[in-house]
């Protein structure tokens, strides 16, 4: 029989091959007989042989513009260049010749906060034909509209002195050249890239001029007349090359990341297929889960006895030390004598153990894994008297204050504020990731159809009256509706969450990523920390 998991895993896997075509085969081979490689192949060829592309926001947009924007036109992520962690940036000229959807901008800001979280270069691989118009009203305005993009070009230019190297691989247009124009490094490839604040077309219109792209703002032109670019290469291929020279010429990271290349995990994360239940609401063993993750399957467990409805420990993965969090999913007997616990649910003496926990580690210097399946916070009589509002917000300030990296595992559910305290996005985590059984909401759904038509239906069962045909339908549509909101691939395609990843995958994604994190010594607190001192070299 066929596992949720499995099941899962396979339709996201599936949706994933069809988004990784960009525009589909005949737009791919119109890339090739203009002499360009695709986004992906780019990026292939860019980083080193045999390592990982974590590839960040991949569901983006998927469900929406009737199909027509697979991965929002841009692919990001990170990628290892001359052994180093770096963010890459590379519009899918496949997908409406590259152009920006409204989602394109919120990807593009991801992955440079991302360069600034952790402090690693970020290259961009520009092929665009710039704003898709139809579209400007979600793309131009806005506190986090395009004007963002260039925003934290300077931030990382000016102070936090980012390595930002911008290949122009085809055209870029109107705002759209600032991103390459604020980067510290500017390629452009020769017969087919362009790059000016308008195309001969709009030079045409607004003064009349008849002038040909490569003579207005072709790779000559801005090498040796502008001096807008810096370097002009003769094709893709030498132009991925000459990036990696540059990127080998960096000074050395502040820090690196300890790594063991031969560290194992305690047990084959396949079994995870197996060991999850296909009924999200059943318990399972999270320190089985955890034995697939980590170096040797050891955990350092912190206060293992005290609210064990909460893991804490110390761990490594591939070598690099972490903080573990983690829900135990399990009925548990209570302390001293008192009624069993859930596991999922968060005490009031869980909240401060956690709180404590995270402080040490942070005091220590050692990142955080969190490992959410979280259903909120205990509620009743007993929690309200025990001062849960009072430890949860210990929880909260000592997860969003912390300077050390934070990274989120979601696996099962992540509801209510039980996902706000384990890190949820809008506490900056450096990287969210989930399985395809990630469920992310305020509440599950039959909870919400008690919040809502509970009293309805116990008005009918008082008055002896079956429930009425309307009230069946609101009930049956409010159940689909949360049904598709808790879908992973729904969270994914809004960018509640990075990536989705799978069990086998797990380890080396979250190790790549806490090598990223490792690199900036911190604080790692909102999308970038200026320097207390501020300055820089034009």
């Amino acid at each position: 029989m066929t596992t949720r998991l499995a099941e899962l895993s396979a339709e996201a896997r599936e949706l994933e091959q069809r988004l990784r075509l960009g525009g589909g085969p005949d737009k791919i081979e119109r890339q090739h007989k203009q002499g360009k490689l695709t986004a992906r192949e780019r990026i292939a060829r860019l980083k080193d042989a045999d390592t990982p592309f974590v590839e960040l926001g991949l569901l983006v947009a998927h469900d929406k513009y009737n199909g027509e924007a697979p991965a929002a036109g841009v692919v990001t992520g990170i990628v290892h260049v001359g052994c180093r962690p770096c963010v890459v940036v590379a519009n899918d000229a496949t997908v409406k010749a590259g152009s920006w959807w409204p989602e394109t901008i919120g990807k593009i800001l991801r992955a440079q906060e991302c360069a600034m979280r952790c402090h690693v270069p970020i290259i961009y691989l520009v092929d665009s034909a710039g704003v898709n118009l139809p579209y400007q009203g979600g793309v131009f305005p806005g506190q986090y509209g395009a004007a963002r993009i260039f925003y934290y070009n300077s931030i990382m230019r000016r102070f936090l002195h980012i390595p930002q190297i911008a290949a122009v691989m085809g055209p870029c247009i109107a705002g759209g050249a600032y991103l390459p124009a604020l980067s510290d490094v500017i390629l452009m490839v020769k017969g087919t890239s362009f790059m000016g604040l308008g195309g001969p077309n709009l030079v045409r219109g607004a003064t009349g001029a008849v002038i040909d792209s490569e003579t207005l703002g072709g790779a000559s032109t801005h090498t040796s007349i502008s001096a807008v670019a810096h370097y002009a290469v003769d094709d893709d291929e030498s132009c991925l090359l000459k990036i990696r020279d540059l990127i080998s010429r960096l000074a050395p990271p502040e820090r690196v990341a300890p790594f063991d290349a031969d560290a194992a995990p305690g047990a084959d994360p396949a079994t995870l297929y197996e060991l999850l239940p296909n009924d999200h609401r059943m318990p399972y063993d999270m320190h089985a889960v955890l034995r697939t993750i980590l170096d040797g399957g050891a955990l350092d467990e912190f206060q293992p006895d005290i609210a064990r409805e909460m893991i804490c420990g110390d761990a490594r993965i591939e070598g690099t030390p972490v903080g573990v969090v983690a829900n135990l999913r399990a009925l548990i007997k209570g302390p001293h004598g008192e009624g069993a616990r859930f596991g999922g649910i968060i005490y009031t003496e869980s909240a401060e153990k956690v709180a404590y926990f995270i402080q040490r580690c942070d005091r220590h210097g050692i990142p955080l894994l969190f490992v959410q399946d979280v259903s909120g916070f205990m509620v009743g009589r007993d929690a309200e008297h025990s001062g849960i509002i009072r430890a949860g917000a210990h929880f909260v300030e000592a997860m969003a204050t912390t300077s050390v990296p934070k990274i989120v595992l979601t696996v099962n559910h992540a509801s209510g504020a039980g996902y706000y305290a384990m890190a949820g996005q809008g506490f900056d985590p450096d990287f969210i990731f989930s399985w395809p059984t990630g469920r992310m909401a305020v509440m599950e759904g039959e909870s919400a159809v008690q919040a809502v038509h509970g009293p309805s239906l116990e008005d009918a069962k008082k008055a002896g009256f079956t429930p009425s045909d309307d009230l069946k339908q609101a009930i049956a549509a409010m159940r689909a509706d949360y049904e598709h909101q808790l879908d992973a691939r729904y969270a994914a395609a809004r960018g509640y969450v990075d990536t989705l990843v799978y069990p086998e995958d797990t380890r080396t994604v979250l190790g790549i990523a806490f090598r990223a994190a490792w690199q900036n010594p911190g604080p790692h607190l909102g999308p970038f920390v200026l320097p207390s001192r501020l300055g820089g070299d034009v």
